[in-house]
């Protein structure tokens, strides 16, 4: 599951065959009219190439080791793009996901650790989802979103040549929130194909088990299951929040390209607040009609805060 992105100049699928024509909705803009023209290629390779590999661990009919093969083969034509000894010619299905991402390893001399940890992330997802695994707690779903989420972030830095730890630590703040905010939003969408992000503890916390989350499940239980959800979205903004300040940091487009991907998670968690934490029952989404809003939150509202937190 990659993580959510509130403006997109790029069609969200990724080419067939493998995505089936899937429509997918992200955590992260996607080449936005905010990259600069020469980033947008490598943008596009690192999104296409983890689109692609989560359309094997996700989509289609395969069974888990079936789907488990096909990522170990397409870890391994990565592990050829990232090789100074790569054959000239690769013999997979994968060529217009490796070619141009063999071009930005090449260019920008891409960290090859943080592709392949979207990998794992990936066959943790098909693993965990063939037992129907459940997360015991806060540290497990962000052990998670190590390999899920903040490579994606790390990735773009990387990009944009920003490699001080403060910087890392805030990116790796808010796409850890972006997927969580991910998690909390799809709740009616993963329970169904078996999919529990919601942690075990704060399920007992609450006395819940996830038939409380079910389609006709005891109305007397609506109360602790708005709870739960609330708790987990506070959690989300607390973490978003802590990450936020690096969008004011960095200049040009890049920090406005931010400002907009923070913006559109903490735009997610309000519309959840807003269906009173019910989104187990509907699945809030972003749209057009939100852009005016989202806009004028990444140009004012992020500045006004921090002045009002500095005095």
């Amino acid at each position: 599951m990659i993580p959510p992105a509130p403006l997109s100049s790029a069609p969200a699928a990724a080419p067939a065959p493998l995505s089936g024509g899937v429509r997918h909705y992200e955590n992260f803009p996607v080449a936005s009219l905010l990259c600069p023209p020469a980033l947008r290629p490598a943008v596009m390779a690192i999104y296409h190439f983890a689109r692609t590999a989560d359309d094997i661990a996700d989509e289609g009919d395969a069974s888990p080791g079936q789907r488990l093969t096909e990522l170990a083969s397409y870890r391994l034509a990565l592990t050829y793009s990232l090789s100074d000894s790569r054959p000239a010619s690769q013999d997979t299905p994968w060529g217009h996901v490796f070619g141009p991402l063999t071009r930005a390893i090449e260019q920008h001399q891409l960290p090859g650790p943080l592709l392949h940890d979207l990998i794992s992330a990936f066959e943790q997802d098909v693993r965990h989802t063939a037992v129907g695994h459940r997360y015991a707690d806060d540290a497990e779903l962000l052990a998670y979103c190590r390999l899920s989420a903040n490579p994606v972030g790390r990735l773009l830095l990387h990009l944009y040549d920003i490699r001080d730890e403060v910087s890392l630590q805030q990116s790796d703040a808010i796409c850890s929130a972006l997927q969580l905010i991910n998690f909390w939003q799809d709740i009616s969408v993963d329970l169904p194909r078996r999919r529990n992000y919601l942690p075990a503890d704060a399920l007992s916390h609450h006395g819940l088990s996830l038939v409380d989350f079910a389609s006709g499940a005891d109305a007397n239980r609506t109360a602790p299951c708005q709870a739960l959800v609330a708790e987990l979205c506070d959690r989300a903004r607390t973490l978003m929040n802590q990450g936020a300040p690096l969008a004011l940091r960095i200049p040009g487009r890049a920090g406005w390209e931010l400002r907009l991907v923070v913006q559109g998670g903490l735009r997610i968690l309000d519309k959840i607040d807003a269906l009173h934490h019910r989104s187990w029952q509907t699945r809030p989404t972003l749209s057009k009609t939100d852009v005016p809003l989202l806009l004028w939150r990444a140009a004012f509202g992020m500045g006004l805060r921090r002045l009002a937190r500095a005095g």
